[in-house]
């Protein structure tokens, strides 16, 4: 569940951060970028979460 919670806010905030973006430098809003910039915050998350704040059991 987390998965899929993270796959929909990372598009959400992706596609703010890509729209804003844009819009400030009169560029058209393209969402391949938004997209692409999704996955990078994704693969990120993931990350952090599974392998460098792993709580160790004891």
């Amino acid at each position: 569940m987390r998965y899929i919670f993270t796959i929909i806010w990372s598009l959400l905030i992706s596609a703010a951060v890509t729209y804003v973006l844009t819009s400030m430098a009169g560029e058209p809003f393209v969402i391949s970028e938004a997209v692409i910039l999704a996955v990078i915050f994704m693969i990120v998350t993931f990350l952090m979460g599974d392998v460098i704040l792993k709580v160790k059991k004891n």
